[in-house]
C-alpha cells in the first residue's frame, strides 16, 4: 500500500506543478482558467485519495467547497469572457 501512496502523491504533485506552470506561462486567459480548474480538480482528487487512504471523512466539507468554487469560478470567467466577445 505504501508504494501506491507514493506513486499517487508523485502523480498528483506532477499534475499540480504542470497546472501551476500553465497558469504562470499560459498565453491566454482561457489557458489560465483551464489550468486553474485542473489545479482545483487535482487538489480535490488528492484530498479524496487522502480520505480513502486514512479512512475518514473529515475533509469532505473542504471538497464540497472547492468543487463549488471551481464551478462558480468557471461560470464567472466564462460569462466575463463571453460578454467581451459580443461587444
Amino acid at each position: 500500500m505504501g508504494i501506491v501512496v507514493i506513486v499517487a502523491a508523485v502523480l498528483f504533485g506532477a499534475g499540480g506543478l504542470c497546472a501551476v506552470y500553465r497558469i504562470i506561462r499560459g498565453p491566454s486567459v482561457l489557458d489560465r482558467v483551464i489550468a486553474s480548474d485542473v489545479l482545483v480538480a487535482t487538489v480535490i482528487c488528492a484530498l479524496g485519495a487522502e480520505m480513502a487512504i486514512n479512512r475518514h471523512v473529515d475533509t469532505l466539507p473542504v471538497l464540497l467547497v472547492l468543487a463549488l468554487f471551481a464551478v462558480l469560478g468557471s461560470l464567472a470567467v466564462g460569462r466575463f469572457l463571453g460578454g467581451k466577445e459580443h461587444s
